[in-house]
């Protein structure tokens, strides 16, 4: 391999997005002038690099060097330092100054600016300013220099850019010692780039580095797959697969973890490996969920005819089942409630609330995400809020972010009712139940049968199967839902049954088409004509488009961009942009896909954006309840915190209710196709459901009552508690 350093004097050709560069270089003590070709992300005419490479003869343009990578150096001779210094990264030094300096210093002149830079007003002509700027330059360069060497390595600008704001000077040294760290210390850099970092940087296949942060990594993705914790055994033949590494070179990287607290392995449960906080998490939720259960007969009054009384007064007759979830309700230190669409969870809540303040009981009302604490406050007439509103997420000086309510400083209510419970993953419990104050009780409503948390943990069924508290599990259809076949075919697909497909004028329609194109082209005349005339729905606000994958032609990311050209497309009058292959427009149905408590906008809130505004670089998003309405400023650099939301997957749809809701039904999601993602999308609709597939599609939905299972021991430990 060719190694040569040397000037570039002038670019032939330079494409700045792609970083492709055919220039003029000029080897150092040498007056040759030869052609360099290949990616230099950064560069600067001007500039002192070394290249490796391989010479080639191109068939127009004669002997060039193909560089493979290259570095940024600072000069030792007069030629190249003068070079340097008149390069862009110092600003208001120009040719004649740069000559002035080196004339002046010589080679000593990088090391006085360095470390002695009031040296240099002895130069005629140089004042504090430009001092300053020459001070300034420097760091620059040395960015510079940084930007070469992470850019060199595959990083892109803008993760370069985060990395160096972060390190500073000691960019360089912090990488080649350990790229893992990145992905501890800059959001966003996860394991994979980190290690194709390393890899290009030399660093060992079995590098002690590089076992830890691997296992860590799947660790943390098996965590964001819904599990609590991993076999050991497992674990270790996924990582040997992943690092391409001997099982049996594991052990001293999993006692490092051990003895860093990083991660906990319990021995009692198959020798689950947990990462430290869901470890803690897990056990803590056993232990608040025995303490808080073994509060019992806190209401001392007859149950029985305050249910009577409430009856009468309400002029409602509840049903015997109802009449059981209240009773242990008022009673216990914790009960959950659990049932399906149409069987009578509302009732329920208004009249557990109704009771309890009767009592003189201050009742508190939660959910997990923003549109379900909103609905739930809808419902029952009463305020009710997030549940990271509750226990008052904030930001602390000492703490960073976190939650103010806690168990030095719990919550002040004598009962608390927490709606879709089965939404709730094992961190969020943990941090709700320790701020449980003593003698206060605790009911979960939700329907177990709905897909999980999207977080670690299956809390709602693991308490449930644990049968450590009191459950009521509701299954009566009430006649008024009976009319209903959104409900009708939600339980008849809960319970593995076909739904009802033939009945017309309701409100659940079966479209066959075979095709997934076919599929497509009908949703897209869905929402753009045939029901806005069939129902006066408005195709942006009322229809919500569910589909359970991203990807494939009737995944969410492609039905995203057709339905943005349908219902919105591109006008004169109508502001745009483009970051990536994203384009954003006025007018656009997005979804906020982050917590950002400081907005006060939540994961899953959906809203549209009213203005792009290129010269702040920010859009504006409203965002719209039935109490009030709200705008939300996004600059650029946090529009990663949202997507189009015109169509959306299922599990980002928990918790929220639509007018109307398309579903595909396609073998295309043969993986996907799975009883309770089916039947927590038909529950997403209020007033009407639209399949557009096949019978054979939701068929196997309908068989597949194979749930994924999650490695958690919470039912374990509740039990033995």
């Amino acid at each position: 391999m060719i190694e040569l350093t040397g000037i570039v004097t002038r670019f032939t050709y330079r494409d700045e997005a792609m970083g492709y560069t055919v220039a003029q270089f000029e080897p150092l003590n040498s007056n040759e002038k030869i052609k360099i070709t290949g990616q230099f992300p950064v560069l600067e005419v001007g500039e002192t690099i070394t290249v490796y490479g391989e010479w080639f003869i191109h068939p127009k343009h004669g002997k060039q060097l193909k560089v493979n990578r290259y570095k940024a150096v600072i000069p030792l001779n007069k030629k190249g330092l003068k070079s340097y210094l008149a390069s862009r990264s110092f600003d208001g030094i120009g040719p004649k100054m740069a000559e002035k300096l080196v004339d002046h210093f010589g080679v000593e002149v990088i090391e006085i600016i360095k470390n002695n830079p009031q040296k240099l007003l002895e130069v005629d002509g140089l004042g504090k300013s430009k001092v300053d700027a020459i001070i300034a330059g420097m760091a620059n360069a040395e960015n510079h220099e940084a930007m070469i060497f992470l850019q060199g390595l595959g990083l892109t600008p803008g993760y370069a850019g985060k990395v160096i704001r972060h390190y500073g000077d000691e960019t360089v040294i912090t990488i080649r010692n350990n790229p893992y760290i990145l992905t501890k210390d800059v959001h966003g850099i996860g394991f994979k780039t980190a290690d194709k970092l390393a890899r290009a940087n030399g660093l060992a296949t079995d590098h002690p580095e590089r076992l830890v942060a691997g296992i860590k990594y799947l660790l943390q993705q098996n965590s964001d797959e819904g599990h609590c914790y991993i076999p050991l055994e497992i674990l270790n033949e996924e990582a040997s697969k992943l690092l391409e590494v001997a099982k049996q070179k594991f052990a001293l990287p999993i006692q490092t973890l051990c003895l860093q607290k990083d991660i906990i392995i319990d021995k009692k449960f198959n020798n689950a490996v947990y990462l430290a906080p869901l470890y803690y998490a897990e056990c803590g939720v056993a232990k608040n969920i025995t303490r808080i259960s073994q509060w019992q007969n806190l209401v001392k009054s007859n149950v029985t005819e305050e249910i009577n009384l409430y009856e009468k007064t309400q002029a409602i007759k509840l049903a015997k089942k109802q009449k059981s979830a209240v009773s242990k309700a008022l009673k216990n230190g914790v009960t959950v409630i659990t049932g399906g669409p149409g069987t009578g969870k509302t009732t329920i809540v208004k009249c557990i609330i109704t009771l309890f303040e009767q009592l003189g009981k201050q009742v508190s009302l939660a959910a997990p995400t923003g549109r379900a604490a909103q609905r739930l406050g809808e419902t029952t007439g009463k305020s009710a809020k997030t549940i990271h509103r509750l226990l008052e997420y904030s930001f602390d000086e000492n703490k960073g972010m976190g939650f103010a309510r806690n168990a030095q400083n719990p919550l002040t209510t004598d009962v608390l009712i927490v709606d879709e419970a089965s939404m709730v993953d094992t961190l969020l419990m943990y941090n709700l139940l320790i701020a449980i104050p003593p003698a206060c009780q605790l009911i979960f409503v939700g329907d177990v049968d709905q897909l999980p948390s999207v977080g670690a943990g299956n809390v709602l069924r693991d308490i449930i199967e644990s049968k450590a508290v009191e459950v009521e599990r509701l299954t009566t259809i009430f006649r008024q839902a009976e009319k209903s076949l959104i409900v009708v075919n939600a339980h008849r697909i809960n319970d593995g049954m076909f739904p009802v497909l033939t009945e017309k004028d309701k409100d659940f329609f079966y479209v066959p088409r075979a095709e997934p194109e076919a599929i497509v082209k009908t949703i897209m005349g869905l929402c753009k004509k045939r029901l806005p005339q069939y129902g006066d729905y408005h195709p942006i606000n009322d229809i919500q488009v569910l589909s359970p994958m991203r990807r494939t032609v009737t995944g969410v990311d492609n039905l995203n961009l057709l339905l943005q050209q349908a219902l919105n497309p591109h006008g004169n009058s109508k502001v745009s942009l483009k970051r990536g292959n994203m384009v954003w427009r006025e007018g656009d149905k997005i979804m906020q896909i982050k917590n950002n408590y400081r907005k006060n906008v939540y994961n899953g809130d959906v809203g549209r954006i009213i203005e792009i505004n290129n010269d702040s670089k920010s859009l504006h998003v409203k965002y719209i309840n039935l109490r009030y309405e709200r705008v939300v400023e996004y600059k650029y650099e946090e529009l990663n915190q949202l997507v189009l939301a015109y169509a959306v997957s299922i599990h980002k749809s928990q918790g929220s209710e639509y007018p109307v809701v398309i579903m595909p039904v396609t073998t295309q999601h043969y993986l996907m196709l799975q009883r309770n993602l089916f039947y927590t999308g038909i529950t997403r609709a209020k007033k009407l459901v639209v399949l557009v597939g096949t019978k054979k599609a939701l068929a196997i939905a309908v068989k597949n009552n194979k749930v994924v299972e999650r490695y958690t021991a919470l039912s374990a430990r509740l039990i033995n508690n």
